[in-house]
């Protein structure tokens, strides 16, 4: 007859580190992959208005964003507190939108040109007037294509 050994006292296997750095490895490209980085910095005030018909832009790619708003509390001592538009990464004028949708259509292949899309983020407490001058560009630049970019919600209640 054979003997039994008798179990030790719950020992545990050391943990082979062979396959770490595969591991590592593995986890820096998932986040090389996943992680998408903000293409502009928000330089304005930006709660979105609310919409009860909403649907989702397709190719995001497309998209030239043109935000107005107040500028947030770091730009207030600098840029004042009354609305403005900003492009990119700075602060214009109404007198530079086209120039932004130029310069946007020049970076585009030309069979996308008619596919761009303007969308504007415009703060909900901003004055209408600043978004009508804001199309009358879009109109001289030949950009018809414009979408409001808003949050999913009960139009009619009031909302803070």
């Amino acid at each position: 007859m054979s003997k039994f050994k008798k179990k030790k006292s719950g020992e545990l296997p050391a943990i082979s580190t062979a396959s770490l750095p595969d591991i590592v490895f593995m986890l820096l490209f998932f986040f090389m992959v996943a992680t998408t980085m903000r293409e502009t910095t928000l330089m304005v005030k930006n709660s979105l208005p609310t919409a009860d018909q909403v649907e989702k832009l397709d190719k995001k790619d497309l998209v030239m964003y043109i935000y107005a708003g107040k500028p947030s509390q770091r730009y207030q001592q600098k840029y004042g507190t009354e609305a403005r538009i900003q492009l990119n990464d700075k602060f214009a004028d109404v007198s530079e939108v086209q120039s932004f949708i130029y310069s946007e259509r020049d970076q585009k292949r030309e069979e996308l040109i008619p596919y761009l899309t303007t969308a504007l983020k415009v703060d909900k407490e901003t004055n209408m007037g600043l978004v009508s001058d804001i199309k009358q560009e879009l109109r001289k630049a030949e950009a018809l294509k414009i979408n409001y970019t808003t949050v999913q919600g009960d139009a009619t209640r009031v909302q803070d």
